[in-house]
């Protein structure tokens, strides 16, 4: 039988677990970081801002979207142009992303002087 601190591990465990289900993979956090902090931006703004080929980045908007972090508006323009925002549920994140910019600073800035 577990005692209750095995059982809080387990949670604390499980809630990482899910957390990065959502988030995984190198591009998911950084397109949330671009439309949290720059605001809505169409397909190509966000492949020129963010590196990434367009069929990924075609997937991983898409796998946002479905996880409620992204929202995908289709506007009546000739062509048509389409515009990602990152939804306020995304914004739940922001403390998270700020928090790997200041380590990744900071890891960026301890190895240069080593």
């Amino acid at each position: 039988m577990k005692d209750h601190s095995d059982l809080a591990c387990t949670n604390v465990h499980s809630a990482i677990q899910d957390t990065l289900y959502v988030v995984n993979g190198k591009w998911k956090l950084l397109l949330l970081s671009i439309l949290i902090n720059e605001g809505t931006k169409r397909f190509g703004e966000l492949a020129r801002a963010s590196g990434i080929s367009p069929r990924i980045l075609s997937k991983e908007l898409h796998e946002l979207e479905l996880n409620q972090l992204v929202s995908r508006q289709v506007c009546p323009t000739k062509p048509v142009t389409v515009e990602y925002s990152a939804t306020p549920y995304a914004g739940t994140l922001k403390e998270v992303i700020d928090a790997m910019i200041r380590w990744g600073q900071r890891h960026k800035q301890k190895l240069v002087r080593s």
